[in-house]
Formats: structure tokens, sequence, C-alpha cells
């Protein structure tokens, strides 16, 4: 078993993409909390971590992972066990925490989230957490009877899942922050955080969507995360400009100072998408009932 983690902003997204139910993401571990959705969970972070706004890094994450052949075989009870003693191995007993485990690829992994803000207000040091977090999982390996090679290739999925986790947070910070109204505004503001944006034009010279560059990875906006499609960003981009459903009329959209056609199923995704916000405003004002 190998572990990875680090400090990071933006609790919200990061919990989001640990709980991601397309996933079946199932809790194994929780303390100090009494939230049931992602929402709830950062808001009771939040509560505890205004009580020191100096750290903008006020969530730790971690991801562990068994080997392939000994996660397929672990159990909800067992991965439960493997993250307790990783946490008091941290010295996070007395941490605001939570974990989810995902069986969606290759190998098992946990996600572990914990409040980097004790209850006293107090900042947990995260000085070589990197490092501590890789031979706390050896521990916890060793006391399990689990494999403690680091194999080459489970580093290297684990690295992917973080900077993953960290372009999705500056995702979010940018539409949170920025509210950009265009794609270029999009892609320049993503730029100014490292994260280059590249359009997929296909052989018919349309766009079908997005890839992310960073950290010398690239990834689809899919694979980063399921509210990361090109429908979603363009709709998000015509919401924050408080118009339709689209950026232009028809099929087409502004990128790069050209009008570009979508390809029929970045379109079709783009009105799906529209078509279940009108119906969620419908449900929520009670129209129909």
């Amino acid at each position: 078993m190998i572990g990875k983690g680090k400090s990071i902003a933006h609790t919200g997204a990061s919990m989001a993409y640990g709980w991601n139910q397309e996933k079946d993401a199932e809790i194994v571990f929780s303390q100090h909390l009494a939230g049931e959705t992602p929402e709830q969970i950062t808001e009771e972070f939040k509560i505890i971590q205004e009580q020191n706004a100096r750290c903008t890094n006020n969530t730790l994450s971690f991801v562990l992972s068994p080997t392939p052949e000994e996660g397929k075989r672990l159990n909800k009870e067992q991965l439960k066990e493997l993250t307790e003693r990783f946490v008091k191995e941290m010295h996070l007993k007395e941490q605001q925490a939570i974990a989810f485990v995902h069986r969606d690829r290759a190998h098992t992994h946990v996600h572990l989230y914990a409040n980097r803000i004790g209850f006293d207000g107090r900042a947990y040091n995260d000085s070589f957490i990197g490092k501590r977090s890789q031979l706390a999982a050896e521990n916890v390996a060793k006391e399990m009877g689990l494999t403690t090679v680091r194999e080459v290739q489970l580093e290297k999925e684990l690295d992917s899942i973080h900077l993953r986790m960290e372009i999705m947070s500056i995702h979010h910070k940018v539409m949170n922050d920025r509210s950009p109204k265009t794609l270029d505004g999009y892609i320049k503001f993503m730029k100014a955080e490292e994260v280059k944006v590249v359009p997929c034009i296909n052989k018919a010279n349309r766009l079908q969507g997005f890839r992310f560059e960073y950290r010398g990875q690239s990834f689809k906006a899919s694979e980063v995360h399921r509210s990361m499609s090109g429908g979603k960003i363009i709709g998000q981009l015509s919401q924050n400009r408080g118009v339709g459903t689209q950026i232009t009329g028809g099929n087409s959209v502004q990128l790069l100072g050209k009008t570009v056609e979508m390809s029929a199923n970045l379109a079709a995704s783009l009105a799906k998408n529209a078509l279940k916000k009108v119906m969620s405003r419908a449900i929520d004002t009670g129209i129909g009932y």
C-alpha cells in the first residue's frame, strides 16, 4: 500500500470529487461530523476553519491505495480499519475527517479529507506531509499484513488523481471568483492559474470538447470530473452571461476570436444539461404541482 497527502484549498470542490456518486463512492470513515452531503460536510469544515482565517490551504487531502490485487479483496470494514489506522498514525484523531472508497479504476483507493484546523483554531503542522503520508501508509500496511512495495504505476496513478483534483479546484476558483462569460475568458483565466485548456477540434472542424494540460500531464475534461464536460462548461459560461443555453445562436460558439461549430455530441450534451436545469428550476418553484 502507498499513500499520498497534501494541504489544499477549495474544500468543496475536492470533497465533491471524492464524493462522486457516479463513481459509486462509499463512505468508509467519518469522525466529528454530522452532515450527509458534500455541501453539508464542507460547511461543517468551514465553521471550524473560520477560527483561523490566515490558513488558506486549510484542508488535508490524502489518497490511500492498496495494490490492485489486495484492493479487490478488501471489504468495507477492512478499508475502514485501514483508514482509522492511518488517521491514528498521522495524529488526526481530533480533527474532523471523512473518507470515501473508489472502486472505479483498476485498483481500489480511498480518498480521505481532514480539516487542517482543529477545534482550538490551530492549524495542523503539514511540514513534509507527503513523506509522512508515505511512511504512515507503510506502517499501516505492515500492521495489516498488506504489501508495502512501492509500485511505480501506483505512484503515477495517485499523482494523476491529485492533479485532477487540483485542476477541478482551479476550475471552481475561476468560475466562482472570476465568473468568465466567454470561452476565451475562461481559457485566459485558467492559463493564469497554470492550467492550459486545449479545445479539441475534430476532422469536420467542429468543437467536440476540451483537454486540460497541467504539470506535464494531459486529461480530457470528463476525466477530470463529470461536472467539467464541454457541454457543462459552455452552459456555465452562458449562465454567467445571464443568457439562454448557448453562448451564440444555433450550435456555434465564439472561440479564439472565431465562430466555431460544435459537434453534434457536444451540442446534444449542452441541450441536455440546459433541459435538466429548466426541470430542476421548475421542481424547485413548484411548477406543475
